[in-house]
């Protein structure tokens, strides 16, 4: 069968193919379907597709595009490579095509996300150390101390949709923030990896900014032992690759979900200096989630270790 070219792929419509791969959509608002990310895991939808402009924008990330852009990035592969897989996979899945959009139209290239910048687009209004009474009591339910916290995160207030908002911010190695409470998981721009550089040949590398400051919570290391490198996204795996490769030891605290053991597993075929360290939490979502089940654990052991001070009766 004849290869699909660029242009037949950019009219496959959208929708259509996720269904093909077994993702459907959460909620549907006029011509914006939503879905669990599948990028990671999680609870609420961030992950958007505008049927209309037949593109897509994940809240979460920061990332969009066309289906190209997505299919590179969920497959894990270059472009021709995606074609390849498409034009295999596209009799089987019987997938519609798209049709094209009017020049004069004035859908903006990210699934709509530009027609309402003003609106959409997080605005940092304010940075200082933390001392929010609820953002910490969130550091504490992830099992990250405060003074931890403090080394490595700021408290940001931010302009989101007309409104502030205070959240945990992480920054980036170019400015941006990644920003958490206990009801928002986004970042602003620019949206970039973090590498910390203190001048040694093993690297520690992980998915999130909460698994980076758990495995110094856990393991009490001292920063300057390792470089530490926090991708944000497994989206920029591949972008970090040449700063992880200067290493002689590449240790990765990836997620234990399936793009994350996909991830591992090829760097590890790809390069003698990866190491897959996610077996130590194996029955975890992630190296976080793994930490608070230890932090339980120990506490649970102390408790019923705690000698009783009941009071003694005492008989005539």
């Amino acid at each position: 069968m004849r290869k699909l070219t660029v242009a037949e792929v950019r009219k496959i419509d959208m929708v259509d193919y996720l269904s093909s791969l077994g993702l459907q959509a959460i909620n549907t608002r006029g011509e914006d379907y939503w879905y669990l990310s599948p990028f990671r895991k999680e609870r609420t939808p961030s992950f958007k597709i505008n049927r209309r402009s037949n593109i897509w924008y994940d809240h979460g990330s920061g990332d969009g595009g066309n289906i190209i852009d997505f299919g590179i990035l969920y497959h894990r592969v270059d472009v021709r490579g995606f074609l390849e897989l498409l034009t295999r996979d596209y009799r089987r899945n019987d997938l519609s095509f798209h049709p094209q959009l009017k020049k004069e139209s004035s859908i903006s290239p990210v699934a709509g996300e530009k027609e309402k910048i003003t609106d959409s687009k997080i605005i940092i209004t304010a940075i200082r150390q933390l001392s929010n009474a609820r953002l910490l009591h969130y550091l504490n339910e992830r099992g990250i101390a405060p003074d931890l916290a403090n080394q490595f995160c700021r408290e940001v207030d931010f302009n989101l949709y007309k409104k502030q908002h205070t959240a945990i911010g992480f920054a980036n190695g170019m400015g941006g923030y990644e920003l958490r409470n206990p009801y928002f998981k986004g970042s602003s721009s620019p949206k970039t990896f973090r590498f910390f550089d203190n001048g040694k040949k093993e690297l520690q590398v992980f998915e999130g900014f909460f698994d980076f400051l758990s495995w110094l919570s856990h393991f009490k290391d001292n920063p300057l032992t390792s470089n530490f490198l926090v991708l944000n996204s497994l989206s920029f795996f591949q972008r970090a690759k040449q700063t992880m490769e200067a290493h002689s030891s590449i240790r990765l605290w990836l997620d234990r979900g399936t793009a994350g053991q996909a991830c591992t597993m090829h760097a590890i075929k790809s390069h003698p200096a990866y190491e897959d360290k996610s077996s130590l939490y194996k029955d975890f979502d992630d190296l976080n989630e793994w930490h608070v089940h230890q932090l339980k654990q120990k506490q649970r052991l102390y408790s019923s270790n705690k000698p009783s001070h009941s009071k003694t009766i005492k008989h005539k």
